[in-house]
């Protein structure tokens, strides 16, 4: 199903025109309303609208950092120089999950909210929910921004099941008694899903779901993730993308089932970037680089060339259902991107090669630097979980497994072999890349 045919199937060059206007309207805006960008956009040599220039002069333009926004927020609390509308305008205001102990606020209006609630119905819609289907939803209302999901939903007139995180229980039974047939949560989520209901002795295909969509962290697109999930449930799972302080369901894919198609259009403009070096690149097909945002309708703290730190890898084949423009596919954030001797390596560049040894392996990994920081020295420690009715010989799979990954990606890795259930299955956010031990190197010689 398509929620917005006119806008979803209009021809890019279309939408680039419009984006144009749109962009003009939101820089006098922003220049009129935030004291942040008028300062920011100064130091950069841009005092005024017209030396900002069009939506095509973009990359001329500095960078926004999450950092920058915590910054603020702390200079001058509670929503920093940044808030662009009367402060009696914001209807509600969601944070962060505060990793620095500090949580960073994001205030939305009435309109922001509707944008939000716009977008998840676009990308939601997509993957195949539909009015009057009852969803179980594994997303919080609150505090965190997850929690807009829920206006999406009205918006396409799903029956919502709210049940959030930390009660799997409930939410199984949930689905049992009122017969959802959607749910909606993170990747790592339906990973854990399947092993809670194996432990209960519930039959996964039993509960009838249809489709999920995934959204949170990378993964639901992964063909080893994705195919566990849907072969132990018998439903279809589609991939969902946001980013709290641009929107939720930014991105989202539909049946096709081939990366997921930017349903922010009209709100959102999005460049592509390389990011070392922070120059553009072409949205080409088999283009890869890291997401920036610009917001092009917002009330609230729009930000502008917002470095998303999401990398991406383009589809530009022709989608069957009549969606314009590229898709991507999300391998990794910027942050969790090692370099081993030269070479750039994502987790999700394993599990992708992991993918051809199933059912021996579990698609279960985590990599364990000795080193604090991007740069390691190999072998890089990867701890990688067996299937669960394995019954070969592990050493020639390891012996196996490292070639393989040796031969493709050029790293050598010190690979070590855990039974089934050792890598902890998480509720939320699943940790690919795990640096205890070398905080544990640092507390002994402390």
């Amino acid at each position: 199903m398509i929620y917005d045919p006119e806008i979803e199937t209009r021809p890019v060059e279309e939408q680039f025109d419009l984006d144009r206007v749109s962009y003009r309207r939101q820089i006098r805006y922003l220049l009129d309303n935030s004291r942040f960008y008028q300062v920011k956009l100064n130091e950069a040599g841009f005092s005024n609208a017209d030396d900002v220039g069009e939506l095509d002069d973009i990359a001329r333009l500095p960078f926004t950092e999450k950092d920058e926004l915590r910054k603020t927020q702390a200079a001058a609390p509670p929503f920093g120089d940044h808030l662009t509308c009367a402060p009696e305008d914001l209807l509600r205001v969601f944070s962060t999950s505060g990793t620095t102990g500090v949580p960073c606020y994001l205030g939305l209006t009435r309109n922001d909210i509707d944008m939000y609630a716009t977008n998840v119905a676009r990308g939601y819609s997509a993957a195949g929910f539909s009015k009057g289907q009852r969803i179980a939803v594994g997303f919080n209302a609150g505090p965190f921004v997850a929690g807009a999901v829920y206006y999406g939903f009205d918006k396409i007139g799903c029956t919502v099941i709210p049940v959030g995180t930390g009660n799997t229980e409930r939410l199984v039974t949930a689905i049992q008694k009122l017969g959802a047939t959607g749910i909606s949560c993170t990747p790592s989520y339906g990973l854990y899903l399947i092993d809670w209901c194996q432990d209960q002795g519930i039959d996964t295909q039993s509960l009838g779901l249809m489709n999920m969509i995934t959204a949170g962290e990378p993964g639901g697109g992964d063909p080893l993730i994705r195919g566990r999930i849907e072969d132990a449930f018998g439903c279809k799972v589609r991939e969902s993308m946001g980013i709290g302080d641009i929107s939720l369901s930014t991105w989202a894919e539909d049946d096709d089932g081939n990366g997921m198609h930017l349903m922010a259009r009209g709100f959102v403009h999005v460049e592509l970037i390389n990011p070392g070096s922070g120059e553009p690149i072409a949205w080409e097909d088999g283009a890869e680089g890291e997401l920036v945002y610009t917001a092009l309708q917002r009330d609230a703290m729009p930000l502008l060339r917002f470095r998303s730190r999401d990398h991406v890898v383009v589809n530009m084949n022709r989608n069957p259902s009549g969606r314009t423009g590229p898709r991507i596919r999300c391998i990794g954030r910027t942050d969790d991107m090692l370099i081993v001797r030269g070479v750039n390596l994502f987790p999700s560049a394993i599990r992708s090669i992991l993918n051809e040894f199933t059912p021996d392996v579990s698609g279960m990994l985590q990599v364990r630097p000795k080193e604090a920081g991007v740069l390691q020295t190999p072998p890089l420690p990867v701890v990688v979980e067996l299937g669960e009715n394995f019954s070969g010989s592990a050493d020639d799979l390891q012996k196996r497994l490292q070639t393989e990954i040796r031969s493709r990606l050029l790293v050598t890795m010190d690979l070590q072999l855990v039974p089934y259930g050792t890598i902890p299955r998480e509720t939320y956010k699943s940790k690919l890349i795990d640096y205890s031990d070398v905080e544990s190197a640092k507390a002994a010689s402390a």
